[in-house]
């Protein structure tokens, strides 16, 4: 059996933009001292006149950006994800969320799989920032395809998009053909005894864990949401009917982020048992991304362990 390709997400995201930027003339690019990590270095090399290096001043790129997207510009600001999310939030939410305006932010190194660069650097609380934020699309893509594609729907869509990705290479799951539809959850397993909610780096994850599961014969329906807003709420209500039991995973807080989305959509439609398996309320710490993941309970046999708990 041959190997798994992993790509990281971040390094999808740069390539993207070069592609994107290939077709597009009004796509602008700006980072902040971070183009070699964020891997819009890529798009810098290529368009070296349409990429600004804002250096080490978040806030003011996300004002830059707002300001460029009202002479016609599409920008993408990039930065990690804890410099997004965080340092600059308040600058998303009055100086683009509350005038909607066409500006996409490419958070990169999210949750604790940024390893080495500890608990200052792992964010885990960026979705649940952005979900309060009226009008504003959250995409957390799976792999190198669905992260490609989500930068050209980012694009293609009018108002501001968050997109998340991941330092950490991740399996490439989807084939080449795959059709991304914003807002539009993906059925990747089918089941009867629970469904499997997933995003970004723990989709794969969650496969696994499924398959493990199959072997003590507990099958489970894992669904892929790329889009946390917004949600596909049917996707999830129809599969919750179908097994009476739903656990999501995030590499993110429980609080807040992809559960807490679920939670709130199934409290609405479908009162359903819930149990959400991410970061519990916890900083994150410096160590290799592999064993991090391994450590708080988000790989697959993490993942496995925690539901065979809820099953048994």
């Amino acid at each position: 059996m041959s190997e798994v390709k992993k790509i990281a997400t971040r390094e999808s995201y740069g390539n993207a933009l070069v592609e994107l930027a290939k077709e597009h003339d009004d796509l602008v690019v700006l980072d902040a001292d971070l183009a070699a990590a964020t891997k819009t270095g890529i798009f810098k090399k290529e368009f070296p006149d349409r990429h600004i290096d804002c250096g080490i001043a978040e806030a003011n790129m996300m004002g830059i950006a707002a300001g460029l997207s009202t002479c016609g510009k599409v920008p993408f600001a990039s930065t990690f994800a804890m410099f997004a999310a965080g340092r600059a939030y308040e600058q998303i939410r009055n100086t683009i969320g509350y005038p909607h305006l066409n500006v996409k932010i490419g958070a990169t190194h999210a949750g604790i799989s940024v390893g080495e660069d500890g608990a200052t650097h792992q964010c885990n609380e960026d979705i649940a920032l952005m979900r309060t934020i009226p009008g504003m699309t959250i995409i957390n893509p799976c792999d190198d395809i669905e992260a490609k594609a989500a930068v050209k729907v980012a694009y293609e869509m009018e108002g501001p998009v968050y997109l998340r990705f991941g330092r950490l290479a991740a399996p490439v799951i989807n084939k080449e053909d795959y059709k991304f539809e914003l807002g539009k959850g993906v059925l990747l397993r089918e089941g009867k005894d629970l469904t499997i909610v997933a995003t970004g780096l723990m989709v794969s994850a969650a496969l696994e864990a499924a398959e493990k599961l199959s072997a003590d014969g507990v099958d489970a329906e894992v669904i892929n949401i790329h889009t946390i807003k917004p949600l596909d709420e049917e996707i999830i209500v129809e599969s919750a009917k179908k097994t009476g039991k739903v656990v999501t995973v995030e590499e993110h807080s429980v609080i807040g982020g992809l559960g807490s989305a679920v939670c709130d959509a199934l409290s609405a439609k479908l009162p359903t048992p819930v149990t959400k398996l991410g970061v519990n309320d916890i900083y994150g710490h410096s160590g290799p991304a592999v064993e991090l993941l391994k450590e708080f309970g988000l790989d697959g046999e993490g993942i496995y362990n925690s539901i065979k708990k809820i099953t048994q």
